[in-house]
């Protein structure tokens, strides 16, 4: 089968930016287990590829409105969403607000416009990619949440809740509209089915931790989140069996989609250690932690091989 790569279509430059998602997590896991030098490389790989992809959008925008209109009608195109506010909470974590507060309302801005597009067109046995259309709406809220906490800021916090349901909602349409036998034979962004339910447990993980919520709200939500996680696990089970069942070896872009996955479920279980009180997430998060690290420098590897590679003429 040929293996698709960066710059292939405008829809995988769009997809593009699930390396810039894989890149910000990683490095917001390192953060977490106080690998600081690690995590600023990660952050300004992850930084670096955003600006590139936002320039090479503007100008498609620019030269290209009908290609760019097409791009803006699939799922991969609302990684650009993702990308802004899943970088913009690392710029939280690293003091950043007020960056991180435009990167969120570039987010909020940006996602109803590409959302409407993707869900008019939305139809039964899509690939894994479907998932993306919830991705949006929990990484906006993980990053509002953040900032809620960080200004003291009710109503954005209020905002946050209201995106995570709407995250789950989406979650179920695009659980509808999914192929279930790309589980063996998707490239790659079938681990999104994981990784959407991943982020929606971190997001959860925030809403716990956070003073807002209390009583029998924070009951609710302490539950939902540990639903949603033992979701995310099973997911992950099923989808690794596949894989070992299924191999598919070679670079493709849709890999960077089930890179950050497995970031993000790291990510979550070091998130809900503390807020949940159990102690074996912490270690849980920190091996698979390194495992995605592990799989970003093989794809990152791979992309530069391929890359470097002399193209031949058509």
């Amino acid at each position: 089968m040929e293996r698709r790569t960066v710059g292939d279509s405008g829809e995988l430059r769009a997809g593009a930016g699930a390396a810039v998602m894989a890149a910000a997590i990683i490095s917001a896991g390192l953060h977490l287990i106080g690998h600081d030098v690690l995590s600023l490389a990660a952050l300004a790989v992850a930084a670096a590829w955003w600006v590139v992809l936002a320039v090479a959008f503007a100008a498609m925008l620019v030269r290209d409105r009908g290609g760019w209109i097409a791009v803006a009608g699939t799922p991969p195109g609302l990684t650009a969403v993702a990308a802004t506010a899943v970088l913009g909470t690392r710029l939280v974590l690293l003091g950043w607000r007020d960056t991180a507060a435009a990167m969120l309302a570039l987010a909020v801005l940006l996602w109803p416009v590409l959302t409407i597009r993707v869900l008019r067109r939305l139809t039964r046995g899509m690939p894994g990619g479907v998932f993306l259309i919830a991705v949006p709406p929990q990484a906006i809220a993980v990053l509002g949440e953040r900032l809620a906490v960080a200004y003291d800021c009710a109503w954005l916090g209020s905002a946050a809740l209201g995106f995570f349901c709407l995250g789950l909602a989406l979650y179920v349409v695009a659980l509808w509209c999914f192929d279930f036998r790309q589980i063996l034979t998707g490239a790659g962004d079938q681990w999104v089915a994981g990784g959407a339910l991943a982020i929606a447990a971190l997001d959860g993980s925030a809403l716990v931790a956070s003073p807002q919520w209390s009583g029998d709200a924070h009951g609710v939500l302490e539950t939902a989140t540990l639903v949603i996680f033992a979701l995310t696990c099973a997911w992950y089970a099923v989808l690794l069996g596949a894989e070992v069942l299924r191999p598919r070896p070679g670079y493709d872009l849709r890999r960077w989609s089930t890179i950050f996955p497995l970031g993000m479920i790291a990510t979550a279980s070091l998130s809900l250690s503390a807020p949940l009180g159990i102690t074996w997430l912490e270690p849980l998060g920190q091996v698979l932690l390194w495992i995605a690290l592990a799989a970003w420098l093989i794809a990152f590897a791979a992309l530069l091989r391929i890359r470097a590679r002399p193209r031949t003429p058509a």
